[in-house]
């Protein structure tokens, strides 16, 4: 693993003798979690000696393969006694117990909780066999029975960023109307992209230049759902103006955010939810439920909207407010850009996880 004339330990390839601590990513789908773990490691390489392992891992993450925690496990690290491994998932808190104690390997072990419900027994006794347990909102820390330290994700300013100038670029695209109303990610009923769809059936009639996009994957067991909401969208004559993208390239979605003029996120329950945070940086005005760590980011009336969940009326009307109202949606954008720039940087996030981590260890990372 190379160090750069400042410190920074940042190569892609490393050794994990070299390591001090590994984010595993053993999830073979695509997801929010996977999101979070690819945009925090190479800030978290350059601020320390930290990689990845598992799946869905680009080349611009510093990573090992999985060989590497097998063969060079027991190694001593190259400070202090032991090494971290940062788990997201119940599966990963699984394999670190086993690294830990039936390979008798020296691991301390760190977990992430973001759900908003109460854990299953098998989690909670995962829970209790931590090092330490990140939260990352108030929300999903008030579900937890051991201690936690908050740290509430950040996001990436620098591919999060509004584009120079929105109209040429939708212009550019061939897109039918003349601006974009988004909504990004899974698309499923928890999701509330039926609340979303039913809003904009009843809205776009009377903003005939708005469109609605949506991306996301769209698993088989969610399939009947989707088709019901093509089903409903064709007999409201809106199939030109209602589009299912599909699953967009990582790469490509900070352009999608700044496209927009406005982001719903109407989720019906949420974890965190990171997409108005990545919308209000692009310079995106919002409008949310109060689920996962809405209520902490979007600043209600300044950068968006906050809504219940789960329900309709309040959805349409707060979509209706900022599509009769654009140089209103224009200001909460701008506010919301400065707002992200101001309090959650993905540095931030970075430096705090950094700290439990040394906490953990009793060592520094870099």
């Amino acid at each position: 693993m190379s160090e750069t004339a400042d410190g920074d330990f940042a190569s892609a390839r490393p050794d994990l003798r070299e390591l001090l601590a590994l984010a595993p990513n053993l999830h073979w789908r695509y997801s929010g979690v996977t999101s979070t773990i690819l945009v925090l490691a190479p800030l978290l390489a350059r601020l320390g000696r930290v990689a990845c392992v598992g799946a869905h891992l680009p080349d611009n993450v510093p990573q090992i393969p999985f060989w590497q925690v097998l063969v060079y496990g027991w190694s001593r690290p190259v400070r202090g006694n032991f090494r971290l491994w940062h788990a997201r998932r119940n599966d990963e808190m699984i394999v670190g117990l086993l690294l830990k104690y039936i390979l008798r390997q020296k691991w301390k072990l760190v977990f992430t909780w973001a759900g908003q419900r109460r854990q299953s027994k098998l989690t909670r006794w995962l829970l209790s066999q931590m090092d330490a347990v990140i939260a990352t909102s108030a929300g999903s820390a008030r579900f937890l029975e051991v201690p936690h330290k908050i740290i509430h994700h950040g996001v990436d300013l620098r591919r999060f960023e509004p584009l120079a100038d929105r109209d040429a670029e939708w212009r550019k695209t061939g897109l039918p109307g003349g601006y974009g109303i988004g909504a990004f990610g899974r698309i499923r009923p928890q999701k509330g992209t039926d609340l979303l769809v039913e809003a904009a059936i009843r809205l776009l009639p009377a903003h005939p230049d708005a469109t609605l996009l949506l991306t996301g994957l769209i698993t088989p067991q969610n399939a009947a759902f989707v088709d019901g909401l093509k089903a409903r969208i064709e007999q409201a004559g809106l199939t030109s103006r209602i589009l299912f993208l599909g699953e967009q390239p990582r790469e490509k979605m900070p352009f999608w955010f700044a496209l927009v003029r406005l982001y719903v996120a109407p989720m019906r329950s949420e974890g965190f939810g990171l997409t108005p945070l990545e919308a209000m940086a692009s310079g995106t005005a919002v409008v949310a439920t109060r689920t996962g760590a809405a209520a902490q980011l979007v600043a209600d009336g300044e950068t968006g909207l906050l809504i219940p969940p789960d329900d309709q009326e309040a959805l349409t009307c707060a979509i209706g407010a900022l599509l009769a109202a654009p140089e209103k949606a224009l200001a909460m954008g701008c506010k919301g850009r400065e707002k992200a720039l101001a309090q959650h940087a993905l540095a931030q996030e970075a430096a705090q996880i950094l700290g439990v981590y040394e906490q953990v260890l009793g060592v520094k990372l870099n």
